[in-house]
């Protein structure tokens, strides 16, 4: 980060950082990838990359975050759904091909997938 040299670039630096917190915020639903090493290593990266991709190019809102490891390295890559005041939804052994399917389902259409999911939190 740059130095700020006056107290007008200290303002500024604030507008800004409050208009990405609500940015952040105002999204309805939230992802978080593992990015543990044990993440890492089974793919975490690969699954950020095509999350990223995937809900740019069909224009989602959604606030995607990143986590240490959650805690169930034999799963990895785990990836948490969020939507609203619905529970959460952990799905494991995700890979690049099967981010289409949880972003059209879950994400858009609110339909869980099942057969992927290794874990639900309570809202």
């Amino acid at each position: 980060m740059p130095q700020l040299k006056s107290l007008d670039e200290l303002r500024a630096l604030r507008q800004q950082l409050q208009r990405d917190v609500q940015a952040r915020t105002a999204a309805a639903t939230t992802i978080t990838v593992g990015m543990g090493t044990c993440g890492i290593a089974a793919g975490a990266r690969e699954v950020m990359s095509a999350l990223l991709d995937d809900l740019a190019a069909r224009g989602i809102n959604a606030h995607v975050t990143t986590v240490g490891c959650i805690g169930m390295c034999s799963k990895e890559p785990l990836v948490d759904v969020k939507r609203g005041d619905d529970p959460k939804i952990t799905y494991g052994n995700v890979n690049p091909t099967m981010v289409p399917r949880i972003l059209d389902e879950h994400v858009a259409d609110g339909r869980v997938v099942e057969d992927w999911v290794v874990a639900r939190v309570a809202a």
